[in-house]
């Protein structure tokens, strides 16, 4: 009986060995904050302080583009006021000038590859009628959304201290929301874009920020940022045999490498449930 028992205990010890062997382990990030989703059901599959409120920079834009989507005509045109033309220093820009007109779809096209600051302001006036109405309308998106800690208080992620903040977790739900619409993830999918304006001659080319849809198989977008108060912030998507996932890393000098290394991990997570 005793022999009996000690090659099933044995047996059981091995086993687990080669079960524990097996299952990837999470790699560590340089992150702030950080979180992993599955991008069909919303399980989160990794996460460092997830739910701290944190700046989110330009990775806001992800909500301004949303709202613009399911609010606006995406052939009404747009013209640029000198408020969102005006001069601007160290910000990401679409180099507008006031009085160019272009199609909201372009121009949300241009927002979400340059992170442009003037396109973000004046789709914001266009789809709200002023700054703040298009703001009033994302903050009730974020509370429809469940996103208990976000809040905004302008449509590009330039920082506020008291009113405009987000989580990792917030973050990840908004990309997970905003990939359900076709046009949302078209767009920020797309790796360069080529446009002219209504008024003025001359070809645009601009090329997406987000460094992973050149270098990560299978990445799908989702949006960089970046400013001296929130450090450097990726929420990226990517797709793999069968298998789609979305990462948010915050203030982290390492975006790039870190979020590669979990959607990595993730795929490895994934591929071993199957």
């Amino acid at each position: 009986m005793l022999r009996r028992v000690s090659t099933f205990t044995f047996l059981l010890v091995i086993c687990l060995q080669i079960i524990a062997f097996a299952a990837p382990s999470a790699p560590p990030i340089s992150a702030e904050a950080a979180v992993l989703i599955d991008a069909k059901t919303g399980q989160i599959l990794f996460g460092k302080d997830e739910h701290k409120v944190m700046y989110p920079a330009s990775t806001t834009k992800m909500m301004t583009c949303l709202v613009a989507l399911e609010k606006g005509d995406l052939n009404s045109m747009v013209v640029v006021s000198p408020s969102a033309a005006r001069p601007r220093y160290d910000e990401s820009l679409l180099e507008l000038k006031a009085g160019d007109q272009l199609p909201l779809r372009q121009m949300l096209t241009g927002m979400m590859l340059v992170s442009g600051n003037d396109a973000a302001e004046a789709v914001a006036e266009h789809i709200g009628g002023s700054l703040a109405g298009f703001v009033d309308m994302m903050n009730q998106k974020a509370k429809m959304m469940g996103l208990e800690n976000t809040h905004f208080s302008n449509p590009h992620g330039l920082p506020d201290p008291s009113n405009h903040y987000s989580t990792a977790l917030d973050l990840a739900t908004i990309a997970y929301y905003g990939l359900k619409n076709p046009e949302f993830a078209k767009i920020v999918s797309t790796r360069t874009y080529e446009f002219t304006f209504n008024n003025r001659p001359g070809l645009q080319q601009i090329k997406n920020t987000n460094r992973l849809l050149r270098t990560f198989p299978g990445c799908i977008g989702v949006k960089t940022g970046s400013t001296q108060a929130s450090g450097d912030c990726l929420v990226a998507a990517a797709e793999r045999g069968g298998s789609k996932l979305i990462v948010v890393v915050l203030n982290d000098d390492e975006r790039w490498d870190d979020a590669a290394n979990l959607l990595e991990y993730g795929f490895m997570v994934q591929a071993g449930s199957n």
